[in-house]
């Protein structure tokens, strides 16, 4: 079987890589491959030929997609978003699924491009300040850079929809929903 450092060894060079690109569709042909590609006939053969032995094209030219899919499944996977981040019964069961496509671990991997989602993310990131505290900006841009390297624009983000406000350098939360016994 191919693994993911073979794969990328064999694909990155130009020429298999167009070789590869060709096989999608049709059975590659070494004088059209190298007419296209302004090599040598000869070069064309021995690439495709390297193709041929690691099992990413057929004996007919054509590129196997189940190689590609064994590849695929191969590749690390990030981890589960952590138990913490969606802990309690404070999510249903959607927001629960949005809070595990953008966190792996304990850390936030991307800031949701739609809104709703974003203000779900910005919800349980604005459960880490507590209600009734001041917070000076670099120790909000402390908290956040824990979950993810953009911190300013969550910080942003909080302000903006609500889940903390500013003043005079200092920050404090004034929106989301609140844990059990947080509010005591």
């Amino acid at each position: 079987m191919l693994d993911v450092r073979s794969y990328l060894s064999i694909v990155l060079d130009p020429v298999r890589l167009a070789i590869v690109g060709a096989s999608v569709t049709a059975p590659v042909d070494p004088d059209q491959i190298a007419e296209q590609l302004g090599i040598r006939p000869r070069e064309a053969l021995e690439a495709i030929g390297k193709l041929k032995a690691s099992g990413l094209l057929t004996a007919d030219g054509m590129l196997d997609h189940l190689v590609l899919r064994d590849i695929a499944a191969n590749l690390p996977q990030m981890a589960p978003a952590d138990a913490s981040v969606t802990a309690g019964d404070l999510w249903s069961a959607e927001e629960s699924q949005v809070l595990s496509r953008f966190f792996s671990g304990d850390r936030l991997i991307e800031i949701p491009g739609s809104h709703a989602k974003r203000r779900i993310v910005l919800e349980r990131l604005a459960m880490e300040f507590e209600p009734g505290l001041r917070y000076q900006e670099p120790e909000v841009n402390f908290t956040l850079q824990m979950w993810h390297p953009d911190y300013a624009a969550l910080r942003r983000y909080l302000v903006d929809e609500g889940f903390m406000d500013r003043a005079d350098g200092a920050y404090w939360r004034t929106g989301g929903r609140y844990a059990p016994g947080e509010m005591d």
